[in-house]
């Protein structure tokens, strides 16, 4: 049985460029177009796909506006199409708030080299989108309302052998710290990660004692707008990471698009420094295990790792050997994710301690690390 798909752009070309690509895999079926932001509403109710791409730019009704009505009315899985600049990040990240779940460039030459990786990258994405049909809900604006944030409950069920491991893991462990002494907190994440990292960090306090390096696979031009959106919303300071940045307590800094971010120095006076990355060999920039092994380096086992959602491996290597240094690793559950491939990779590999719904962190953390 294949997964439906409803592909939106007002762009004729496009639409018949994305159909191409995804019905040449036997697991996707394109069931119907839309050329406009009312037109996908009325069909996505109707049709109820199990994934629809979505473009940001429409007559009569924007993309994220549709995003919002179809979130409202018949909840479904979405990835968008963006383009890679300043108001095309704003426009993602707002799209991303309103409910969808993943975006991609719309320049395809912008995804991959050649044709047909993009072609297969999209595909992964949109089944990897397909198999969260079920678990896909309405959400209040989580950029806009801190306090629904605060108010929301944990009712994510285990609903695998390895969840239900994971949330008696989780229960016997949640009721007291492990009494390290922490100098670091260190997050890794990707598809899915803008929201779930604006749940965890919204909620953690201004005197927040350590500092926070976060690594988030996310086009270059859209992590200062991510950064500074999130500072905004969070009592902590965040901000696009620069070479020579010091890290200071109650401050997050986030991993440039298309470099590398490594912490220098000591513990008690470490820096970041940024570096370009062309090589061929490293597949994520920036990469969650080049910046762990990183921490690893300058702060031993004095590191609580945290791995949320997202697709693939990365982080894996670098929190087997922050781990071996003695650090702490947590990985988000499967049910909050998105895509349940990085904490699954750290999961499996009995690089994890502790499983948690992305809802939980911040309390764990605090707990943890013994403030408040």
């Amino acid at each position: 049985m294949s997964f439906k798909v409803l592909v939106v752009d007002d762009s004729s070309f496009f639409r018949r460029r994305v159909t191409d690509i995804l019905n040449n895999d036997p697991d996707l079926e394109v069931v119907d177009v839309a050329i406009n932001g009312l037109d996908a509403v009325e069909k996505a109710i109707a049709l109820k796909p199990d994934v629809i791409t979505m473009d940001i730019e429409m007559p009569l009704l924007n993309g994220i506006d549709a995003v919002k009505q179809i979130m409202a009315k018949a909840p479904t899985a979405i990835i968008m199409f963006s383009s890679l600049t300043h108001s095309g990040a704003k426009a993602t990240l707002e799209a991303l708030d309103a409910g969808a779940l993943d975006f991609l460039p719309k320049k395809f030459n912008e995804i991959a080299k050649t044709t047909e990786d993009a072609g297969s990258l999209l595909r992964q994405r949109v089944k990897q989108l397909a198999k969260k049909k079920g678990t896909v809900l309405p959400r209040i604006s989580t950029f806009r309302s801190r306090a629904a944030i605060e108010a929301r409950g944990t009712t994510n069920k285990p609903t695998s052998k390895l969840a239900a491991s994971n949330a008696k893991c989780q229960s016997d462990l949640a009721s007291k710290s492990s009494e390290k002494q922490y100098k670091l907190l260190a997050i890794g994440t990707s598809t899915g990660g803008p929201v779930a990292l604006q749940q965890l960090l919204i909620q953690l306090p201004e005197d927040f004692p350590l500092p926070i390096v976060i690594v988030q696979h996310m086009p270059a031009a859209f992590t200062l707008a991510f950064a500074n959106r999130l500072n905004n919303l969070c009592k902590i300071t965040i901000k696009e990471a620069s070479s020579g940045d010091i890290l200071k307590p109650g401050h997050a800094y986030i991993a440039p698009g298309g470099k590398q971010m490594v912490i220098d120095g000591t513990e008690n006076a470490a820096k970041l420094r940024v570096l370009e990355d062309n090589s061929e060999r490293i597949a994520f920039k920036p990469s969650v295990d080049i910046s762990f092994a990183s921490a690893a380096k300058v702060f031993g086992g004095n590191v609580l790792g945290i791995i949320l959602t997202g697709m693939g491996a990365d982080g894996r290597e670098g929190s087997r050997l922050l781990k071996s240094k003695g650090a702490t690793i947590w990985a988000q559950d499967e049910e909050s994710c998105v895509v349940y491939g990085m904490p699954q990779a750290v999961t499996v590999a009995g690089i994890s301690e502790k499983s948690l719904a992305i809802d939980s962190f911040p309390s764990a953390i605090l707990k943890e690390i013994q403030h408040g």
